[in-house]
């Protein structure tokens, strides 16, 4: 058979060699570069050369290799990080406390990496309502992308220091116990378990 009429090599999906490559390229844009994991993991899987197609790993394995990276490599730098976005995490609860907010995400879990944002989720009457708050307390924001249906906006405060996502979700939805893209539930906190942790790490 002439090399022209080869098929192409695809690479196996189950190799696991090249699934600890993609969980451990996408951990280190992650912790490095502050990208979320779906645009990681598909950069990664571009990074070594594999198809668009290439099955992703799961959210959990990135997690785990993320918190690995960021022992080995970042450790100080990072409790630094946390503890700074904590405190930030803190005083926007507060500030925002008429619409039961909670701490989600990355700055809950530990793992946010440079360039991270502070994740809240909101339970307003409605977006408006939170949005002429948000204006009559001189807070600057803009409208983000909501990547979930039960997601009602997402309004954006481009702090220098301390970005912040405010996600607006109805209040009957604060009884429900919601997931994150990968399916898992979404951990979150309410302003006392934060400010618990923060002085616990003290």
């Amino acid at each position: 058979m002439s090399r022209r009429n080869r098929p192409a090599h695809i690479p196996n999906p189950n190799a696991p060699t090249l699934r600890s490559e993609i969980v451990h390229a996408a951990a280190r844009l992650i912790a490095e570069d502050g990208l979320d994991y779906g645009f990681a993991k598909r950069k990664a899987v571009r990074q070594l050369g594999l198809p668009d197609s290439f099955p992703l790993p799961g959210n959990a394995d990135i997690e785990a290799a993320v918190r690995a990276y960021q022992a080995i490599y970042q450790e100080d730098e990072q409790a630094e990080r946390i503890a700074f976005l904590r405190g930030g995490a803190i005083e926007l609860m507060h500030r925002l406390a008429p619409f039961s907010p909670y701490l989600t995400g990355s700055v809950l879990d530990g793992t946010a990496g440079r360039h991270a944002r502070i994740d809240i989720l909101l339970f307003p009457d409605s977006a408006k309502e939170l949005e002429i708050f948000l204006l009559d307390q001189g807070i600057p924001f803009h409208h983000g992308n909501a990547r979930n249906d039960r997601v009602e906006a997402v309004l954006v405060i481009d702090d220098v220091d301390r970005p912040a996502n405010l996600i607006v979700l109805a209040p009957r939805d604060e009884r429900i116990a919601l997931k994150s893209h990968d399916g898992r539930t979404r951990t979150r906190a309410r302003v006392d378990a934060v400010e618990a942790l923060c002085a616990a790490a003290e």
